[in-house]
């Protein structure tokens, strides 16, 4: 061997170990899908963050449809949302470490060709003329922490990990007493029905990764659901079904225009989380457009 040869390698040798030793170290620090408390940090990521109180923005937008036996259905609304939320941590001696997620949302209907919001909308069933109620849901909590070890065992990773990506499929069937119904709806009906359907995106790494604190998600969403309150669909059989898909943002500024005016203008709060601490019930559209329609809250008046 060359003497400068021996010389080079007698100095690279401890340097490339070094290397190795770094990678292997780095690599066993990675978070664990078998580990309870490791997929609780992962399940932070996708929804909100590992840092309490850090705002996350959701952004998405699609269409909404018609689905009424015997006709073709029907484009009837353009769909601009976002969600707004916070995480916070929770230890339970039994439990374990967990957390809860706190939230509110908006989505905007819209003109499906101008892309104007609406503050009227034709009914071609009805004819008639009816003032748009867009979703303002404040608050939308879980109900309570999600923990490492809860009631239900282990938390288990329940995505599909593909590669270096993973996906995560959700579906959730709604069926319970609507809140606009009144004393016999198990004699005439009036069970508010619906189904809504999460696809969440994202890269292994963003999970895996001890330094990271939340994920580059994308996400798409399908809803299908009872006509809603303000259509005034007099009881006419038929659906409203959504079709979406969006991206978590980097900040809440990076929400497109529509969205900021109209938040900037009708809904100020909007632009945080609630309180990490937040007890309030659930809003949900319906509940909402109650509230209005009985004078519990006022809805934003648009020119």
């Amino acid at each position: 061997m060359h003497p400068f040869t021996r010389h080079t390698a007698t100095i690279v040798s401890p340097l490339l170990l070094f290397g190795l030793i770094t990678a292997a170290a780095a690599e066993s620090a990675r978070l664990s899908f078998d580990s309870p408390e490791d997929v609780i940090s992962m399940n932070r990521k996708v929804g909100c963050s590992t840092v309490d109180g850090e705002p996350i923005t959701y952004y998405w937008n699609g269409y909404a449809f018609s689905r009424v036996t015997g006709e073709p259905d029907r484009t009837l609304f353009r769909v601009e949302g976002m969600n707004v939320r916070a995480c916070k941590t929770y230890e339970h001696p039994e439990y374990g470490i967990g957390y809860r997620q706190v939230s509110r949302e908006i989505m905007l209907y819209l003109d499906p060709q101008t892309h104007e919001v609406l503050s009227h909308w034709d009914n071609p069933w009805t004819g008639e003329t009816v003032e748009v109620l867009h979703v303002a849901n404040d608050p939308v909590n879980m109900r309570a922490p999600s923990f490492a070890r809860g009631p239900d065992g282990p938390a288990r990773f329940r995505g599909h990990i593909e590669g270096e990506v993973f996906w995560w499929n959700i579906t959730v069937p709604l069926w319970y007493s609507n809140p606009l119904a009144g004393a016999f709806q198990a004699e005439v009906g009036g069970t508010y029905h619906a189904t809504e359907m999460f696809n969440f995106f994202g890269r292994v790494d963003d999970l895996t990764h001890p330094d990271t604190t939340t994920a580059d998600i994308q996400v798409g969403w399908v809803r299908m659901a009872d006509w809603l309150p303000w259509m005034r669909m007099h009881g006419r059989p038929g659906l409203i079904y959504f079709h979406a898909a969006g991206t978590k943002l980097a900040s809440w500024d990076d929400l497109p225009d529509v969205l900021k005016n109209e938040i900037d203008r009708h809904y100020p709060e909007y632009r945080e989380a609630p309180p990490l601490d937040d007890d309030r019930p659930n809003v949900t559209s319906w509940t909402y457009y109650r509230d209005v329609v009985e004078g519990r809250i006022e809805a934003p008046q648009r020119d």
